[in-house]
C-alpha cells in the first residue's frame, strides 16, 4: 500500500516512470535497513494510516505526504543531523520533479526535530502522526520500547535509562503531548499511561 501511495503521489510531479520508481527503491531500502527496528517501514505505514480520519483537516497533502516518506530516510542513532540531512534528501529527490513545494516539505521534516507546536495545522499533524505510536495499547507501546531500545543498542543500559527517562519527563512534564484535538482525545490519555509505565520500569531498573 505505501509503495502504490508512492508512485501515485510522485507521478504526478514525473513522468519519468523509472525515477519515480528509483525514488521509491532508496526509500524503501533505507527504512528496511537491518539497523531499524521502529523507524522503519511499518512506522510509515502506521502515519499514513493515521492520517486517513483527519486527511479533511490537512491543508496541502502532498506536501505533507512527501514529508512523511522522507522524514526518517537518514536515520543514525548516533548523530543529531538525522532530520537536516532527512529534509536536504527530499530535496535533492524532488528537485528533479516539478513539485514546487518543497521548502514547505522540508520545514516540516525540520520540525519533527524538536517537535514544537506550530501555528500551521499541517506541521502539528505530522509530529502528532510521529508521536501516535505513544498513544497506542500497552502491548503495541512496549512492543515500540524494546524496538526503540534495539536501535539504540550501541549505548549501555545505564546511559539508555538516563536519555530514555529525560524523553519521557519531557513528554509528561508538556500540557499535551499532541497537538491537534483529535490527537488529544484519541490517544493523549492512554500515551501518559504507557509513558509512566515505562517510567517506572525504567526507575526500577536503575
Amino acid at each position: 500500500m505505501i509503495k502504490e501511495t508512492f508512485i501515485s503521489l510522485i507521478t504526478k510531479y514525473s513522468d519519468n516512470d523509472d525515477y519515480s520508481l528509483e525514488c521509491w527503491r532508496e526509500i524503501e531500502k533505507a527504512y528496511s535497513a537491518k539497523s531499524r527496528y521502529y523507524h522503519n517501514l511499518q512506522h510509515i505505514e502506521h502515519m499514513i494510516n493515521s492520517l486517513a480520519p483527519i486527511a479533511s483537516q490537512v491543508t496541502d497533502m502532498d506536501t505533507l505526504l512527501f514529508a512523511i516518506y522522507y522524514h526518517d530516510i537518514i536515520y543514525n542513532a548516533t548523530k543529531s543531523t538525522n532530520e537536516h540531512e532527512s529534509a536536504l534528501r527530499l530535496e535533492k529527490r524532488l528537485s528533479n520533479t516539478t513539485f514546487r513545494r518543497i521548502p514547505e516539505s522540508m520545514a516540516l521534516i525540520e520540525a519533527t526535530k524538536a517537535h514544537e507546536p506550530s501555528l500551521d495545522t499541517d506541521t502539528n499533524i505530522l509530529l502528532d502522526l510521529d508521536l501516535s505510536i505513544l498513544g497506542q495499547s500497552p502491548d503495541d507501546y512496549k512492543i515500540y520500547c524494546d524496538s526503540i531500545r534495539k536501535e539504540y543498542k550501541i549505548y549501555p543500559d545505564f546511559m539508555y535509562r538516563k536519555g530514555r527517562i529525560k524523553v519521557l519527563q519531557h513528554f509528561l512534564a508538556l500540557d499535551s503531548i499532541f497537538k491537534i484535538d483529535y490527537f488529544k482525545s484519541t490517544f493523549e490519555a492512554q500515551a501518559k499511561h504507557n509513558i509512566k509505565t515505562e517510567l517506572e520500569g525504567l526507575n526500577h531498573s536503575s
